[in-house]
């Protein structure tokens, strides 16, 4: 006979995913969006352990005060960049050959891959965030006294399942909005997609490691990039929800207030972890959507 025990574990399970002992989250994860995040005094911003700018746990955190990019000493967010290069993944792996002459990039984002210092770029001639060689940055002298270096730290805590990243991704999810009222428009950023293993210009899926929880004015930026099958290794980290996770409203046009993206249409939740890298099995912490992953075994 099936006890109420059982009965309630079947009922978790398809409403949460398959979550190993001890992993059991429900909607008490979720976390209020649609506050004013830039009000720190307002929202408790706070020093914690990634960085001083920290909502919702010491994990979930902005690169610095200001913006998340490397700027220029005139403030500008857009480097010239030698093109012809290799874009690379957080692997080593080479994804595409870089044809633009300006790129943007991800604040204190550096990593040594094929033998030369990289930095991370938001987007690149791949149609995804990429590592590029710093020596094909013109200005290489003042990038790096402008590059800093911020790294995501392992929590301490207990592992918890190992996931793979998707090969595959909901379409439907996809277009939804992770920022209350955007105003960048549907082929704008700030989409559920940035989040996603989409299919990029090499014809492979890959997702983004992510420094922070998109939808806190943290500025969602990505700190590494890995392709379709990289094992991700969930860890218990500490949340002011007291769940090891993070879950965000997702919006979508209400046609009932202009079309703005204000009319909630479903969650997103992130687990944080971490990937270790082929090429040199350095670790790399940060957070990653749930629906970017599958439940997977060997994590390394």
């Amino acid at each position: 006979m099936t006890s109420l025990v059982q009965l309630l574990a079947v009922a978790s399970l398809s409403l949460f995913g398959c979550l190993e002992v001890g992993e059991v989250e429900g909607p008490d994860d979720l976390v209020d969006t649609t506050v004013d995040f830039d009000d720190a005094a307002r929202v408790g911003l706070s020093n914690g352990v990634n960085s001083a700018y920290c909502v919702a746990s010491p994990y979930n955190c902005r690169f610095r005060q200001g913006s998340s990019r490397v700027t220029t000493q005139g403030g500008e967010e857009s480097w010239a960049i030698t093109s012809g290069a290799s874009v690379r993944d957080g692997n080593g792996d080479v994804l595409a050959v870089e044809t633009a002459g300006h790129a943007t990039f991800n604040f204190g984002q550096t990593r040594s891959l094929a033998g030369k210092a990289h930095a991370l770029v938001l987007s690149t001639s791949n149609g995804s965030s990429g590592w590029y060689p710093i020596d094909h940055i013109k200005g290489e002298a003042s990038f790096r006294q402008q590059m800093g270096e911020v790294n995501a730290k392992d929590p301490g805590g207990a592992r918890l399942a190992c996931y793979a990243i998707r090969d595959s991704h909901d379409t439907n999810l996809e277009l939804k909005k992770v920022v209350h009222d955007s105003k960048v428009g549907p082929s704008g950023h700030e989409r559920a997609g940035d989040y996603l293993p989409l299919v990029r210009d090499n014809h492979r899926r890959s997702a983004n490691l992510i420094f922070s929880v998109p939808g806190f004015a943290l500025g969602g930026a990505t700190s590494d990039h890995f392709p379709a099958g990289t094992r991700f290794q969930r860890l218990d980290v500490p949340t002011d929800s007291g769940r090891p996770s993070i879950s965000i409203p997702l919006w979508v046009p209400d046609p009932n207030n202009g079309n703005r993206y204000t009319r909630q249409s479903g969650t997103m939740r992130f687990l944080y972890g971490y990937v270790r890298s082929t090429s040199d099995g350095t670790r790399r912490y940060g957070w990653m959507a749930q629906d970017a992953l599958d439940v997977s075994t060997n994590c390394p």
